[in-house]
């Protein structure tokens, strides 16, 4: 009982001594789902992309695009209403991206997407959505994101920059082949503090260091034989 009483303690003077609310981090699926994009021009492109990389269906909703996003829409990789936003354009979507020129209609679209209750980002002023994009670096699977609340783009980029050069691709290939021998693991190490010791001392095997320089097969084969040694050692 005292160890409860001590634990919420210490989680209130946590809550208590919060400035103000943080947000609440999260990885959205969105595979399968409809997104919508209001605006045609540079921002909109660059939000269409990631969108598109993790499975969404999306949908432009502007009088003009860019060249990119024409060629996207003309290859089929998205769908292009040409026209002005209206109010009642959000209805069939999970998803909002507000990044159009206007501040005015972007405003619009987000009051729209709040009173239906769906997920709304405003690119020109973040506080009006319900979520931000942050920051983001991928290697393959893996995935760092960097956000600052919407205080300073500048400094997420630069730790984003810093991000990319200490990590590189040999990442998402190291994730690739592990996932190869996870099952087999599992098995071997039913316990999830063996697997991860299991996992740590294979890093420190210099498999990363393998990769970076390119020698995959080297990588793939020594992670392959570490598993098929678990249980034969005297």
């Amino acid at each position: 009982m005292k160890i409860l009483l001590s634990l919420g303690e210490k989680c209130a003077k946590i809550v208590m001594g919060c400035e103000k609310m943080q947000d609440y981090p999260i990885n959205l699926r969105i595979a399968g789902r409809s997104c919508v994009v209001i605006g045609g021009g540079t921002v909109a492109a660059r939000k269409v992309v990631p969108l598109l990389a993790a499975g969404g269906h999306v949908t432009i909703i502007s009088p003009a695009m860019n060249p990119l996003l024409q060629k996207m829409a003309e290859a089929g990789e998205i769908e292009h209403v040409a026209k002005a936003y209206e109010t009642g354009d959000l209805k069939p979507f999970f998803l909002v991206i507000c990044a159009a020129d206007n501040p005015v209609v972007n405003a619009r679209a987000a009051r729209e997407a709040h009173s239906l209750g769906i997920l709304v980002n405003v690119t020109d002023d973040p506080e009006q959505g319900n979520f931000i994009v942050p920051a983001q670096v991928a290697r393959g699977r893996l995935l760092f994101t960097v956000s600052t609340g919407g205080q300073s783009p500048a400094l997420a980029r630069r730790l984003r920059e810093e991000l990319e050069e200490r990590y590189g691709v040999e990442y998402g290939t190291y994730l690739e082949l592990i996932a190869q021998v996870r099952s087999e693991l599992k098995q071997k190490l039913p316990a999830f503090p063996e697997r991860e010791r299991f996992w740590r001392e294979l890093i420190d095997r210099d498999v990363l260091t393998l990769l970076r320089e390119g020698r995959i097969k080297e990588a793939e084969e020594r992670i392959r034989h570490a598993t098929g040694c678990i249980g034969t050692e005297s």
